[in-house]
């Protein structure tokens, strides 16, 4: 075999081994990504697109999460979170658009408190799919609603279901021990 035939080999070879390690990066890339995010990567596809801008910005969330100073809360403020989410709750039968309202204010509330910007829907939104992609749907469901209850235009069901939802997202904030 000549010199030049075995480099054209060589290349070759070194070609292939280069691009087959690019693809297993990229795929476990993508593979963290859809673990981390949940359904919120498929979202985030279907909005951006397609997966290539969808994984520049979740990753550019998980840099923007990474600079957050997300901390646990100690037990005794959880346990008054806990009886102020049981205060809302107890409210619902008697006025159920203002016990939407005030669950929305708690969830704000104990955002704020772990340490997650709460100034506008979206921005929280991103913030918290990183760490609550699998609850964050339960999150837009109650906003919806809460915003349309505003207007009066919910149904007593659509409030209950509000209220089911904010408690799904409140409970994984309230016990989440993740902090970063």
């Amino acid at each position: 075999m000549s010199t030049t035939t075995l480099v054209v080999v060589i290349v070759i070879a070194a070609v292939v081994v280069l691009a087959l390690i690019a693809t297993l990066w990229l795929s476990a890339r993508r593979r963290h990504l859809r673990e981390r995010f949940g359904p919120e990567y498929e979202r985030t596809v279907q909005e951006e697109g397609g997966a290539r801008a969808a994984e520049r910005d979740l990753r550019a969330r998980e840099q923007r999460h990474d600079q957050l100073d997300i901390k646990e809360l100690p037990a005794e403020r959880r346990r008054e979170y806990a009886e102020a989410w049981s205060d809302v709750q107890e409210h619902f039968v008697d006025r159920p658009e203002n016990s939407v309202a005030e669950a929305d204010e708690l969830v704000s509330r104990l955002l704020d408190e772990r340490g997650y910007p709460t100034a506008g829907y979206e921005d929280r939104l991103r913030d918290l799919s990183v760490e609550h992609g699998r609850t964050l749907d339960h999150y837009r469901a109650a906003h919806d609603v809460k915003v349309r209850s505003g207007g009066g235009r919910a149904t007593t069901e659509e409030l209950r279901g509000a209220m089911v939802h904010y408690r799904a997202l409140f409970e994984e904030l309230l016990t989440d021990q993740r902090s970063r």
